[in-house]
């Protein structure tokens, strides 16, 4: 009987590895442009199994609950209303093999993302949560469709999809995360990179005007008189749905 051959040790090194299978060579600087790729394919193939064609994307905190103070409670509870509104009139609700048009879309996480997901899951309506990895591991609240459920580590992809598909933004009250969606979704509008009259629907009119001052940009010149017409404001889910009707979002029935 005779002994085996021992293993080359070339076989072991990390660069005999296949390529895609070499968590080092794929998580390291130089593949940051594959990963970018990867993120963005994946949630591409899924929202186009799922047929959806466009979103409603709603923003706002992670910190209000159904329970809390008054206005916590409100703003949940209005954004809730809206999920169930716009997924019952905008398309979400059609089979799975025709185009489904306005599914609500959010961040994935607790507040007024549980809160508009929650409303579109109340009418058994598919919705969408974008998540985000962070140091503080956010999990996904339990409404959003569990295939349409998603996870990424940048930043710029998540938004990328918050707006590619979106035919509306309403956006309620929130902290830095929220405005930074915001702001750049409205940079996007005056420098024309979105040519569409796309609705960006500011919610609580008051929380707004108290939190922001435009009347001093346009003041101070920073920005023009009419950049104000890029938002409307809105005080109830009915209110916001009926501007995006009147900027030009079809109402579509389910079958």
């Amino acid at each position: 009987m005779t002994d085996n051959k021992s293993r080359p040790a070339n076989m072991d090194s990390t660069a005999y590895r296949l390529a895609a299978l070499d968590d080092d060579f794929l998580l390291g600087d130089s593949m940051r442009g594959v990963r970018f790729m990867l993120e963005y394919a994946k949630s591409e193939e899924l929202l186009r199994e799922w047929g959806v064609a466009s979103t409603v994307v709603v923003f706002g905190s992670a910190r209000f609950k159904p329970d809390g103070p008054d206005n916590h409670a409100r703003w949940y509870n209005a954004a809730r209303e809206l999920g169930k509104i716009v997924s019952q009139r905008g398309g979400a609700l059609k089979k799975k093999q025709d185009p489904r048009h306005n599914v609500i879309a959010t961040g994935g996480g607790p507040g007024i993302m549980e809160a508009a997901n929650r409303g579109a899951h109340d009418v058994g309506a598919p919705n969408i949560g974008f998540n985000i990895t962070l140091p503080h591991e956010q999990e996904p609240n339990p409404y959003s469709t569990p295939e349409l459920t998603f996870q990424f580590h940048y930043f710029a992809m998540r938004k990328m999809h918050l707006a590619m598909r979106a035919n509306a933004l309403i956006v309620f009250p929130g902290g830095f995360g929220t405005m930074d969606e915001l702001f750049e979704i409205l940079c996007l509008r005056q420098t024309l990179k979105i040519t569409s009259d796309l609705p960006i629907i500011l919610f609580d009119k008051e929380f707004w005007e108290t939190t922001f001052n435009f009347q001093h940009l346009i003041d101070v010149g920073t920005i023009n008189p009419d950049d104000v017409n890029l938002f409307s404001y809105a005080n109830t889910a009915e209110e916001a749905w009926q501007i995006m009707l009147d900027k030009g979002l079809k109402s579509v029935p389910a079958k």
